[in-house]
């Protein structure tokens, strides 16, 4: 039930702008309705007409005066009726067509809207494939939903009501007996709808969890096939793929089993008014043509009773469906968004200095990461944060740009607390180069003026040439027009890179975070890396994060964190004096050099 609501809630929220098309939508369906369920008295009149003009031409008497001038109008009138549903229902179908197609695509784009405005805590803790599956599955639902059962749903409501009120206004009698069987086909539906639901549910978060293992295992396919682990990998995917299939095929069963059984429900019911209505009939006081329509009126009334039934029903599963992919979506659209400071200070550059003051951080609460860690950083600075695997170095960057914010203590920026900064200024103001540098579709230009998209060429040029970049772009058939991917395997990762520095460069960041960017490289790339990170350092605050301790020789500043506690911070030389944890770690590295 909750479930159900929230998805209402959901739809609601993006359905609501299309009032008109879906008044006229109503309206047409309630034509329909009215055809549907008028025409079957029509019919009983049309074979009330014909058993009169039958009796009477079989009678010598009154062949003369048999004429089936009324039993032709009567029949004109009962395809006029179903022509009438017809054409009702194929506008109302084109409305509501119309309708799902700019609905689904005002989700696709709020939900990605959406994911640009939020922290990125939720990326953090979400697999991509699941992620993806809320873009893919379950948007599909939705649309399949509300493309092939809304139409269905709402006529089957409406025909419902219809119904009723012709079958009482005819005969409340039968229209009880009609109704007879209606608490047992209920309560079938009800048992089955809470075993399909559950099931439904769980197929979902099962294609979730596949999506994810195959993303993960698409990225990683080079380290599979160079470890071998091709066989090991069909393994894992078939154990996902199992949960999917025995989720999906109880899903589908539990689904699938209602329409069937209510069908055979329609057929018992079908013969228990034949029953009723004729011993009705022969009971009382009706000719025997009268008798025999009203029998046929029922019957049909009877048979269209249980369509809706039968219809929502059978629409169950695609519905279900359609809940459980509102219900991921709307849990998208009902994260947090980053906190963004109303009013919030401009920023654009470092007049003095930056401090991190006594700084507490957890990812989750009660698993401290930061312990009381203080920096001071003055402008112009390079601070290198140096330490083993797991010691917060990567948790201090996250805080610099506002990724997460602080426990207690703060971060502060000429004296002002970033959390009070308009955060696309700070945005602005930090540029980052990461480990795994990211490169979009589009031109090696496009990449290089990604945070600048106005850039023109000549600053795009200065860029990649101060990254050392410049002549191997120039090499290149089509130069900076030169098409690339994220995949684009005509790139090396060092030349990623330097496209990344490039990136950042042409930004002009105040404060500057470079996290490991030589870490996946050879010598000579690294050399060229060092070389495009100091003349992206040059005059700018920066922090390094760095596991080979060569390359932050010059820093002003050595921190060496451990565990989240800094235990050692001064210069290499300070550093090298003190015979602590940082001089044993670069003596170690200096045996491979």
């Amino acid at each position: 039930m909750k479930d159900i609501k929230l998805a209402g809630r959901y739809y609601w929220h993006y359905l609501k702008p299309y009032g008109w098309p879906f008044f006229w939508s109503a309206v047409l369906i309630g034509i329909s309705t009215a055809c549907v369920v008028i025409a079957p008295t029509y019919l009983g009149r049309a074979i009330s007409e014909l058993t009169t003009y039958v009796q009477a031409w079989t009678n010598p008497a009154t062949r003369a005066g048999a004429s089936l001038t009324t039993f032709h109008h009567t029949l004109l009138f009962y395809v006029l009726f179903y022509f009438g549903d017809a054409s009702s229902l194929l506008i109302a179908s084109w409305l509501l067509a119309k309708v799902t197609a700019y609905s689904t695509g005002t989700m696709r784009i709020g939900l990605f809207r959406k994911m640009q405005r939020m922290k990125v805590e939720y990326f953090d803790q979400h697999a991509d494939g699941d992620i993806l599956a809320r873009y893919t599955s379950d948007l599909d639902n939705i649309f399949n939903a509300l493309n092939q059962a809304l139409i269905d749903f709402l006529l089957a409501i409406a025909q419902m009501i219809g119904i009723l009120i012709m079958m009482f206004n005819q005969s409340t009698t039968m229209a009880w007996v009609t109704m007879s069987t209606t608490p047992v086909a209920l309560l079938i539906a009800a048992l089955v709808m809470k075993k399909a639901a559950v099931a439904v549910d769980q197929q979902q978060t099962d294609i979730g969890a596949l999506n994810g293992y195959i993303n993960e295992q698409v990225t990683g396919q080079k380290v599979i096939i160079t470890n071998g682990l091709q066989h090991d990998s069909v393994e894992g995917f078939n154990t996902y793929n199992q949960r999917v299939r025995k989720t999906a095929t109880q899903g589908q069963i539990w689904s699938g089993i209602l329409s069937p059984l209510l069908s055979g429900m329609s057929l018992l019911n079908t013969a228990i008014v034949i029953f009723a209505g004729s011993w009705l009939a022969l009971s009382g006081s009706l000719s025997t043509g009268a008798a025999l329509a009203w029998v046929v009126v029922f019957v049909n009334y009877a048979q269209q009773y249980y369509q809706p039934i039968i219809t929502l029903t059978s629409l169950y599963g695609m519905i279900q469906l359609a809940i459980t992919g509102a219900r991921r979506v709307d849990e998208v659209r009902s994260q947090p968004d980053e906190v963004r400071p109303v009013n919030g200070q401009p920023i654009d550059h470092i007049d003095r200095a930056l401090k991190i003051d006594d700084v507490r951080f957890s990812y989750l609460p009660g698993k401290e990461i930061l312990h009381g860690v203080t920096i001071d950083v003055k402008k112009g600075q390079m601070v290198a944060l140096v330490g083993p695997t797991g010691s917060g170095k990567t948790t201090v960057m996250n805080l610099l740009n506002r990724f997460y914010d602080v426990d207690s203590g703060s971060i502060t920026i000429d004296g002002t607390d970033l959390r009070e900064f308009d955060l696309a200024q700070l945005r602005h103001t930090v540029g980052i180069v990461l480990q795994d540098p990211q490169l979009f579709t589009g031109t090696i230009a496009d990449n290089i003026r990604f945070g600048d998209p106005e850039a023109g060429m000549d600053r795009v040029i200065d860029a990649a040439k101060q990254a050392n970049i410049h002549d191997f772009i120039e090499s290149l058939p089509e130069g900076y027009e030169t098409k690339v991917s994220d995949e684009q395997n005509i790139f090396s990762a060092g030349q990623k890179q330097l496209m990344s520095i490039a990136r950042t460069i042409l930004t002009d960041p105040r404060l500057l975070i470079l996290d490991e960017a030589t870490s996946n490289v050879d010598t000579v790339t690294e050399a060229k890396i060092q070389a495009a990170m100091d003349n992206v350092i040059q005059g700018r605050t920066s922090f390094v994060i760095a596991h080979r301790l060569k390359t932050i020789l010059n820093a002003d500043r050595i921190v060496v964190l451990q565990h989240g506690r800094i235990i050692e911070q001064g210069s290499h030389q300070e550093l090298l004096a003190q015979h602590g944890f940082y001089a044993e770690l670069y003596r170690n590295q200096m045996v491979f050099e």
